[in-house]
């Protein structure tokens, strides 16, 4: 018998060599080059499948299609329905992304069990026996009479099921574990994952079949994670959190029918995830009185705003190159505003170890928490606390400017709303009406925000 033609493909962007390479020359990742077989040409298995693939679409002008509002329906889940921009939508595709454990799927399957009351569900599942789903549901005490379930990874089986019940709503747990016929790779292979994905799309696009897909992202990089399915995808969504942890942020990294960036917070309890009503005591530490170097901002996740506490300390190095670390926020960014605190505030901490963290394990990816940085590293220098009742939030430029951050208004009404009694902020972000409450500080340069700063304490 002839060797099988083969290539590698990379794990985590899909890019294809025809020989081994240590490098992705794609995505400059090392070592994810896998061997993967290459496929007989043959028949086309995609018309096999669906008939109506087989016919080609007629070609229209944008001006004759009617644009009509996309109809959602809910999760019962309030949280994740804020994630999903407002609730599921028929014939769309949502890929769920996290470490194995996280909660994946607990939450798909207390999601399924409320739909099941009003809509026809299916849970696929490739993981687990039905005995232990149903086990699972009963410690989650769902109601869940109602939920269809099916033990099966052959991809075949699963869309001849998908035909005869015609749900409308499918979980598949998870697309790693499937496998097509039409390929002779292992499940979990990058040829095997792309495949399955496309087939299950096609299906919920002609079917109307809402279809959510699990993708389990693994420290070893050993199966293809979600990065080869999200251009395929409507929406991806991604786990949060340490599993030490008993709280779970879900983050929307793409919905082509929603905003992208929102964030739900759950905590796990006994009976599963519950959503968190009011987030921002999770980021905020409770001292018993001001500290040094801790500083409150305001960070803004999609539509919410959220209360995020930034802690810094800033100590003296014994290493001839002083540490720069941070957790849960950029750390070039940190580099770049050390540089700006010297040249523009007149402090130096070349000689001084500077670690920053985001309390409660949130990331922050905005820059509107350079002014909460830099005050902070400032408290900490001079071990002086700040005010009680004090939020801050702005961009620092490179100049020594304070750059104003989108939605202001929303962000000092969140902090009005926990009791923050001053607020120091961008003067481009100054409130035309005053805030019932609230001390407005606008501030135009970095110099500027300490000299007002040192009026307060």
């Amino acid at each position: 018998m002839a060797k099988a033609k083969t290539n590698y493909t990379c794990s985590e962007c899909g890019g294809v060599s025809s020989k081994w390479t240590g490098q992705c020359a794609a995505c400059q990742q090392w070592n994810t080059m896998v061997e993967t077989v290459i496929e007989a040409a043959g028949a086309n298995r995609f018309s096999q499948t669906h008939q109506s693939l087989a016919q080609t679409a007629p070609v229209l002008s944008l001006q004759d299609i009617e644009a009509l509002d996309v109809p959602r329906f809910g999760t019962g889940i309030e949280e994740f329905d804020r994630v999903l921009g407002g609730g599921l939508v028929a014939g769309g595709v949502v890929l769920i992304g996290g470490d194995p454990g996280i909660g994946k799927s607990t939450l798909l399957l207390q999601a399924l069990a409320n739909m099941s009351q009003v809509k026809s569900v299916l849970y696929v599942s490739g993981e687990e026996s039905g005995a232990q789903i149903a086990l699972r549901a009963k410690r989650l005490a769902v109601d869940a009479k109602d939920l269809k379930l099916q033990a099966e990874i052959q991809l075949e089986k699963i869309l001849a099921t998908l035909n005869d019940i015609k749900p409308q709503v499918a979980v598949i747990d998870s697309i790693q574990t499937l496998y097509s016929d039409a390929l002779t790779s292992a499940p979990g292979s990058v040829a095997q994952v792309r495949e399955c994905a496309a087939q299950l799309t096609r299906m919920a696009k002609t079917t109307g079949v809402t279809i959510i897909l699990v993708g389990h992202v693994t420290k070893e990089g050993s199966l293809a994670g979600p990065r080869v399915l999200e251009h395929i995808v409507d929406a991806v969504l991604y786990f949060e959190g340490d599993n030490n942890s008993s709280f779970r942020l879900v983050r929307a990294i793409k919905n082509r029918f929603g905003a992208v960036n929102e964030l739900g917070v759950f905590a796990m309890t006994e009976k599963g995830l519950k959503g968190v009503s009011n987030p921002s005591a999770l980021f905020l530490s409770q001292h018993d009185s001001q500290v040094p170097g801790s500083v409150v901002m305001v960070t803004q996740e999609g539509t919410r705003p959220l209360l995020v506490e930034i802690q810094a300390l800033v100590d003296a190095s014994h290493l001839p190159n002083a540490r720069r670390l941070s957790v849960g926020l950029e750390q070039n960014r940190l580099a770049m505003l050390l540089a700006v605190l010297h040249r523009h505030a007149g402090i130096a901490a070349f000689d001084q170890d500077v670690f920053i963290n985001a309390v409660g394990g949130v990331k922050i990816t905005e820059p509107a928490a350079d002014l909460a940085v830099l005050l902070a590293i400032n408290s900490s220098m001079r071990n002086k606390a700040l005010p009680r009742g004090f939020v801050v939030f702005g961009e620092v430029g490179l100049a020594g400017e304070i750059r104003p951050a989108p939605r202001g208004q929303e962000r000092l009404r969140e902090a009005a709303k926990l009791g923050f009694s001053v607020a120091m902020i961008p003067k481009a972000n100054a409130p035309k009406q005053p805030i019932e409450g609230m001390t407005i500080i606008p501030v135009e340069r970095i110099d500027d925000a300490f000299s007002r700063l040192r009026e307060l304490q």
